[in-house]
């Protein structure tokens, strides 16, 4: 299906697959890459080793002229059954992660959560223990602010490096030029997180890993287990939750084909297998139109969606 409909010749294919240190996949489908597992193809697929590799990408696309896309770790993530057309800008290659003598970790966007989360329990840095089962990326949580009750990512960033998808310049930010907000930022979807530095304070390795086990057991306890997902489908409104909302119109084990309404947590909404965007938006549709009808409230998606019809 992406073959036929791809919009790069075999020589733009071959160079994106020199300049992203061989890591260019085409005709790719993204349900590979998401935690949804869900998504169509990819005309490429490129996942750079470095930051400067990436610019190099990001300024040959421009010189092509072809569309460019950025993901993180999959997660929060729906792509639509039609594939991305253009280049899709992987952060997984970008993995560096140190921290220095004033407890400043510095990681780039393709670290995972918990691998982030790991480093500073092993360095006694406190302060992520929020990211307990928490899934994704450093570059994608920055974008959402991800966090749970314990916290977000707001409370540690000092400050956001990302590159921007007209030049393949680097662009900083400090905390309050983020724009961070509940579930998400002011950064802009023109530019790619690269690099974060946060801010952690000491704390011994025994605290740190009782609060994490506690946030992973409570997690596991109230979370759907077995099915992929992509995480809570919808923000939680102001002064109420989105699952009991949505539990409240008896829409809990709704099932499209094979998504489903979790009946573990009304907000999470799950891939039992071959389960395609088109039933996972209309699961989606039918919950927010259930809850407007009985409520009166507007559910706001929590997910991002990509990608064609």
């Amino acid at each position: 299906m992406g073959s036929s409909r791809s919009l790069l010749s075999a020589v733009q294919r071959e160079t994106l697959h020199a300049l992203s240190g061989e890591s260019a996949r085409f005709d790719e489908l993204l349900s590979r890459h998401t935690t949804l597992k869900i998504g169509g193809p990819a005309d490429a697929w490129v996942a750079p080793p470095d930051i400067d590799s990436l610019s190099k990408v990001i300024q040959f696309c421009i010189a092509e002229d072809l569309p460019m896309l950025a993901i993180g770790g999959g997660s929060n993530l729906l792509v639509r059954d039609g594939g991305v057309r253009g280049v899709v800008l992987s952060t997984r290659g970008l993995r560096a992660l140190s921290v220095n003598s004033d407890k400043v970790v510095t990681v780039e966007s393709g670290v995972s959560t918990g691998k982030l989360l790991s480093s500073a329990t092993k360095w006694g840095l406190g302060g992520l223990e929020f990211l307990g089962g928490v899934p994704g990326s450093l570059g994608g949580g920055m974008v959402m602010n991800a966090g749970t009750y314990l916290g977000e990512f707001k409370e540690v960033t000092l400050l956001v490096r990302s590159m921007r998808l007209c030049d393949g310049v680097i662009v900083e930010r400090d905390n309050a030029e983020c724009g961070f907000v509940y579930r998400g930022s002011a950064l802009p979807t023109s530019e790619i997180v690269v690099e974060a530095e946060l801010k952690l304070t000491p704390r011994s390795i025994e605290e740190i890993t009782e609060v994490v086990k506690s946030i992973r057991t409570r997690r596991k306890e109230r979370e759907p287990s077995g099915a992929s997902n992509a995480g809570s489908v919808f923000k939680n409104p102001e002064g109420d939750f989105a699952g009991k909302l949505i539990e409240s119109v008896g829409y809990k084990g709704t099932r499209v084909g094979n998504a489903e309404c979790s009946p573990a947590h009304a907000n999470w909404f799950v891939n039992h297998g071959g389960a395609r965007a088109s039933d996972m938006l209309t699961l989606i549709d039918g919950a927010r139109a259930k809850v407007a009808a009985e409520h009166g409230i507007e559910l706001v998606l929590e997910w991002k969606c990509i990608g064609e019809d």
